[in-house]
């Protein structure tokens, strides 16, 4: 079943950069990194405005801005003189950046959400999104993080998924959506 999205709708990218990759497996890299870049395409295809936000960490830190950890993920296919890419210090791409105002600015309705990692910034962003007025998709297998000491990495995204589901956001899987 193909899930038609809303009116004015814009792609969100978060925190896909190689210093993620770092202390620990990315639950399903490969697929993730897939299911992201076939969205991405989507997007671009249908004029969708793509918004891709980088993590930055203060000076000395392992994803200080300019440092090899910041960077995008190799595979990555942003189109770096369309898409919108910007920085963020918090877990919420809407907290101490102009976000919230390029939304507005290009009327958007409806924020995609993908990315990394499931429990912080993709949690956040869903609820944040949510309370400012968007209407909201997870893709339910385009978003993903690492086993933790107390759950693994497919717990964490199932609970994240259906905990998301209704309230904050509603979810589609990555080859269901149509712009």
């Amino acid at each position: 079943m193909e899930q038609q999205s809303y009116a004015n709708p814009a792609l969100l990218v978060i925190d896909m950069q190689a210093g993620l990759l770092q202390g620990g497996t990315i639950h399903a890299t490969e697929q993730l990194l897939t299911n992201i870049n076939n969205l991405l395409a989507k997007a671009h295809a249908a004029g969708v405005p793509v918004f891709a936000v980088r993590h930055t960490g203060p000076q000395g830190s392992p994803i200080e801005a300019g440092s090899a950890n910041w960077q995008f993920m190799p595979g990555l296919t942003l189109d770096m003189e369309r898409d919108t890419v910007f920085e963020k210090t918090r877990p919420s791409c809407f907290e101490g950046t102009d976000f919230l105002q390029k939304l507005q600015a290009k009327g958007i309705e409806e924020l995609i959400i993908t990315g990394l990692k499931t429990q912080y910034c993709i949690d956040a962003n869903c609820r944040a999104a949510s309370e400012l007025g968007f209407n909201v998709i997870l893709v339910e297998d385009a978003h993903s993080c690492n086993d933790t000491a107390l759950l693994p990495a497919s717990t964490i995204i199932a609970h994240h998924n259906m905990t998301l589901n209704g309230l904050f956001a509603r979810l589609v899987k990555a080859e269901e959506l149509r712009f």
